[in-house]
C-alpha cells in the first residue's frame, strides 16, 4: 500500500466530513418558526380521526342509528 495515496484519500475524506459538518451547523441555525402554509402531506399527516372499527362512534352516526 502506498502511504500517500492513503493520506491523500484521508484528507479528502477530512475535508467531505468537515463540509458535512458545517452545512448541518448552517442547517441548525437556520432552524426557526417556518412560516407560510405547511406541505400537503404534513397537512395528512396531522388530521385526527377516529381509528377504523373504534368502539367510541361520532355522535352524528348514533343519531342515524336510533332513527332507524
Amino acid at each position: 500500500m502506498d502511504v500517500a495515496k492513503i493520506l491523500e484519500d484521508l484528507r479528502r475524506e477530512r475535508a467531505q466530513i468537515e463540509e458535512a459538518i458545517l452545512t448541518l451547523e448552517r442547517l441548525a441555525e437556520g432552524r426557526g418558526k417556518r412560516r407560510g402554509r405547511p406541505p400537503s402531506w404534513l397537512s395528512e399527516a396531522r388530521k385526527r380521526g377516529r381509528p377504523p372499527g373504534s368502539k367510541n362512534k361520532a355522535p352524528a352516526a348514533k343519531a342515524g342509528n336510533s332513527a332507524a
